[in-house]
């Protein structure tokens, strides 16, 4: 295995490759770090906007580039160098953080780790003490007389995320403007609207103490597909994961952390939807909430989702969103965990769950609630022993009896 320093490079297989990005330490206080690919042509600008991967846009048109993890400090990409366009020529990874006076000179360090088959093929260790930048290039995939190479950067970059993503190229979207309520005088003959292309959005809120709540715009008369996703931080030894992020330690040798959701719907009708019972729920029938699936291994490196259909947001009241841990020590601080909400046309909504070292085996994450219409999404991020007590915290009054998975 090569181990490279800024400015260092490798040769590396035409094959898919894993690229997991860990900072060091993992948890620094209050750091929201983003990273980000770029496909880039022999001028270093993307094509298009599509040629950006990120936290709203996790794949390029063809699937060659991928996000597949992202957690709190780390992330993983898979790429599939044989299905790489011939018009790209370079992909820029980077790392930027979000929103806050903080610089990469709370970190010690940052690690890039390139897998073949998984095995390690390339380390590469960039120093980050003493950087006063908001913004980094970690290091870049090229071409070289028809074969892949890997180049450790490590170089600052003054700014965020915005003016990184404009430097290659993309086009960001302003926030919305308020509208002219005035109207226009009508046109005989009005003039063909030429559409402008769609820009990306760089939008994304989270919800903590000082913001516990926000509502989501309706577009186009519906919701669409809303899908509530669970990740963690997978680190460990663990050999059946195959995963980016190998899963949490317990005592047991694994942890098995789920997503479910409490149901209410307008009519009064409540329900749970997990995979504790094998109650996965519909998408297409009452309560129109359904699990997709369930990760016992963390094999699933995007890690677990719920999707709710949107169409029938007027039948619902309200879904409180939780994670359990169903095997393994709880120890919430050590999983990173993040639930993140997506709604079409909307910025994604992100929850953190890394309040410390919690013993109990449940939280009780988000509650979506229908209000006149719309849709209100409010950070809980409330500890219990199990799924009774949260019923009783919130008022749920179901009924309870021992459940497994089979």
């Amino acid at each position: 295995m090569t181990i490279l320093q800024p400015g260092a490079n490798v040769a590396i297989p035409l094959a898919d490759l894993e690229v997991l990005v860990k900072f060091d330490p993992p948890a620094a206080p209050n750091t929201d770090v983003d990273v980000s690919a770029f496909q880039l042509t022999t001028a270093s600008k993307v094509r298009s906007d599509a040629d950006m991967v990120f936290y709203g846009q996790r794949s390029n048109g063809n699937g060659s580039l991928s996000m597949q993890d992202s957690a709190q400090a780390q992330a993983a990409f898979a790429l599939k160098l044989p299905q790489m366009e011939a018009a790209v020529e370079k992909i820029a990874l980077t790392a930027t953080i979000y929103e806050n006076r903080q610089t990469f000179s709370v970190f010690k360090s940052v690690t890039l780790l390139l897998r073949h088959q998984g095995e390690t093929v390339a380390e590469a260790l960039i120093q980050t003490q003493g950087m006063v930048e908001t913004a980094l290039i970690l290091g870049e995939f090229y071409r070289r007389q028809g074969a892949w190479k890997f180049r450790s950067v490590g170089q600052g970059f003054a700014g965020g995320l915005k003016p990184l993503a404009e430097h290659f190229g993309v086009s960001i979207a302003d926030k919305p403007a308020t509208p002219n309520t005035t109207p226009a005088p009508a046109a005989s003959n009005p003039p063909p609207v030429t559409p402008s292309p769609a820009k990306v959005s760089l939008s994304k809120v989270s919800l903590d103490k000082s913001r516990p709540t926000v509502s989501l715009e309706k577009k186009g008369g519906s919701y669409g597909e809303i899908k509530v996703n669970l990740n963690w931080n997978r680190n460990g030894q663990q050999p059946q994961n195959k995963g980016f992020f190998a899963g949490l330690m317990g005592k047991s040798g694994k942890i098995d952390l789920d997503i479910g959701c409490f149901v209410e719907l307008a009519d009064g009708r409540k329900t749970v939807v997990q995979a504790l019972g094998n109650g996965f729920g519909s998408f297409t029938a009452a309560p129109y909430v359904e699990l997709l699936g369930d990760d016992r291994t963390g094999a699933v490196s995007d890690g677990e989702w719920i999707r709710i259909n949107g169409q029938h947001w007027h039948e619902i009241r309200r879904i409180q969103v939780f994670a359990f841990i169903y095997e393994g020590a709880p120890n919430w601080a050590a999983t990173d965990g993040v639930v993140t909400v997506h709604a079409p046309g909307q910025p994604p909504v992100e929850v953190c769950l890394t309040e410390g070292g919690n013993k109990l085996g449940m939280c009780a994450v988000a509650t979506l609630e229908n209000r006149g219409g719309q849709l209100n999404i409010t950070r809980d991020v409330r500890y219990f022993a199990g799924h009774r007590d949260v019923d009783a915290a919130f008022g749920w009054g179901l009924r309870w009896s021992a459940g497994s998975k089979d």
